[in-house]
């Protein structure tokens, strides 16, 4: 299975102010093809050739470095780009969605807290996480490409904190990225059809 770059589900233009055309157009058209392109190079002769992206990440996880770190943000950036929406984000979520969080998290208040926290904390580059881990909602993160797929969780939600995700739109104010992507820009619908598949 031959890695390819999706579309984005979008105009480059349409998650502004929040995220500028110009930071799409350099994440997805060189960051994002970039893990494609690499990716597709180091799954030539790994013995993965026909497994699904979920099992390339999994099983070159420990094992082989270069396929894992392009496999994992290439999974990653899939869903990254369908994480968010025009007009998403805030605390309008669908009923599943914020029954669960409020059941395991706290209510949502509680659930921005703790995820924008984990990731202003992520040393470095790195995704924070809302994921369904033993049944049950958590939020956590990861260094680098690795996502939750490989604690045995299911990724609902990630956002990427790597400087290219911010830089160009926020500079070094990371917390005020990740605040905008929480109020303005979460796809809660998507969230709510990862959910309902992993159940």
């Amino acid at each position: 299975m031959a890695f390819d770059l999706p579309e984005l589900p979008y105009a480059y233009d349409a998650l502004g102010p929040y995220m500028s055309a110009e930071t799409l157009e350099f994440h997805h058209d060189k960051h994002h093809q970039a893990y494609v392109t690499n990716g597709n190079k180091l799954l030539e002769g790994s013995g993965l050739e026909g497994a699904s992206l979920e099992e390339v990440v999994t099983k070159s996880f420990g094992n082989n470095a270069g396929l894992f770190n392009n496999a994992g943000q290439h999974y990653n950036h899939v869903h990254f780009w369908n994480w968010m929406k025009p007009n998403g984000g805030g605390d309008k979520l669908p009923a599943s969605i914020e029954a669960k969080i409020n059941e395991d998290l706290g209510g949502f208040a509680a659930f921005k807290d703790a995820f924008t926290n984990a990731g202003a904390t992520q040393f470095g580059s790195g995704w924070c996480w809302l994921v369904l881990k033993d049944g049950k909602f958590a939020v956590t993160k990861t260094p680098n490409g690795e996502n939750p797929l490989v604690n045995g969780e299911v990724p609902l939600l990630g956002c990427d904190v790597w400087e290219h995700s911010y830089y160009i739109d926020y500079r070094n104010a990371r917390p005020k990225y990740l605040e905008a992507f929480v109020d303005n820009l979460i796809n809660w619908e998507y969230v709510e059809g990862l959910y309902d598949a992993a159940k």
